[in-house]
């Protein structure tokens, strides 16, 4: 038996403009913009408020791999497979930092909770941390044997995760600059990993199909779903820490209850791999971007409906249906947001910061 809610999520809004594959997603902290990355070299700023024109910035000479937001919004960071993190001002001077410290393609970036510092992974098997505001490099992480395709703050800014194509999820303390633990229990490349927003737990995602969550205060695999037919590529917490959606090559994107430990949505809208899905801040909205270039914007609807309450009530009837997944979602078209009728291009001035140094 399938339940439909109005809780359901729904897909608000479809942005169109980048040319090819969309790789990374995020929301600014005031969820007035959505920062997507792209194959196609560029960065667009989709600003949400009704009829805003899109930035598209211009700079890097390769594929981007991951954005981020600034906690204060101020600022958005990316990576490419060029080599470089750009720090860009979200805005229509769209000026640009370029950080170099990296010898391969970057994979990912992100910012500490306090905005003081940038993490990044990379191909050439390290992680490194580097300084906001003198806009420097600080230190290395090397233990990884193979590509190092993503790596995480905690929220204190105390501990980093990292994972790659060596199978391991490592964590990492930052004051020592130590790897203090080890988790290897991957069929295949570890493609993405995030903390919870309590710090309690890391999750990673696998070339295997399967998704891991890991209580980081005993080291034990506390979750494993395997609910995808294909790899999982990326996910995003719910900032309630009680959800989770993940995107898969096999096309679509699955919303996870972890506190009943089951799946509850399988949403279809992209054709091809989804390669990205962020919630917003509030966890109000959640984005999607894909191979097949497209950017969807969903309304989370659900993290109102107190599920729970639907499970006790559906467990009270005579004879109950099985409910191991509420439904599949299949959009109908939203309001389509044409970047090419509106797109401002900023290929701002570059301010450019060469650091070479192998730690």
């Amino acid at each position: 038996m399938s339940f439909h809610f109005q809780e359901d999520p729904t897909l608000e809004r479809h942005f169109k403009g980048h040319k090819d594959v969309v790789s990374c997603a995020d929301f600014s902290p005031n969820n007035k913009q959505l920062a997507t990355g792209s194959c196609d070299k560029n960065l667009m700023i989709w600003n949400l408020t009704p009829k805003a024109r899109a930035f598209r910035f211009v700079g890097h000479t390769d594929i981007i791999t991951g954005v981020h937001f600034s906690p204060s919004g101020s600022f958005v960071a990316s990576s490419s497979r060029d080599q470089t993190v750009r720090l860009w001002t979200p805005s229509i001077k769209g000026e640009s930092t370029v950080f170099k410290a990296h010898t391969a393609s970057v994979r990912s970036v992100q910012f500490s909770s306090d905005g003081q510092r940038l993490v990044t992974a990379s191909d050439d098997k390290s992680v490194k941390v580097w300084g906001v505001e003198r806009k420097k490099f600080l230190y290395s992480l090397n233990r990884h044997t193979n590509w190092v395709r993503c790596a995480r703050f905690s929220p204190d800014g105390r501990l980093v995760a990292s994972c790659g194509d060596d199978r391991t999820v490592r964590l990492w303390d930052t004051s020592s600059r130590q790897c203090i633990n080890i988790f290897t229990d991957y069929g295949g490349s570890a493609t993405f990993v995030d903390f919870n927003s309590s710090g309690t737990c890391i999750a990673s995602s696998g070339a295997d199909n399967t998704l891991k969550i890991w209580d980081i205060r005993t080291n034990k695999l506390i979750q494993h779903y395997r609910v995808h037919s294909a790899g999982v590529n990326c996910f995003s917490f719910h900032p309630s820490g009680n959800y989770l959606i993940s995107g898969s090559s096999d096309s679509t994107m699955k919303i996870l209850d972890l506190l009943e430990g089951r799946l509850i949505y399988t949403l279809h809208g992209h054709k091809g791999p989804v390669l990205a899905v962020v919630f917003s801040r509030d966890g109000g909205l959640f984005a999607s971007g894909g191979a097949d270039s497209q950017v969807l914007m969903w309304k989370t609807n659900f993290d109102s409906l107190n599920y729970r309450d639907l499970l006790s009530r559906h467990s009270k009837r005579v004879t109950p249906d099985p409910l191991p997944h509420l439904m599949d979602i299949y959009p109908r078209s939203p309001h389509r947001h044409n970047a090419q009728n509106g797109t401002v291009e900023v290929s701002g001035h570059t301010i450019p910061i060469h650091i070479f140094c192998v730690l």
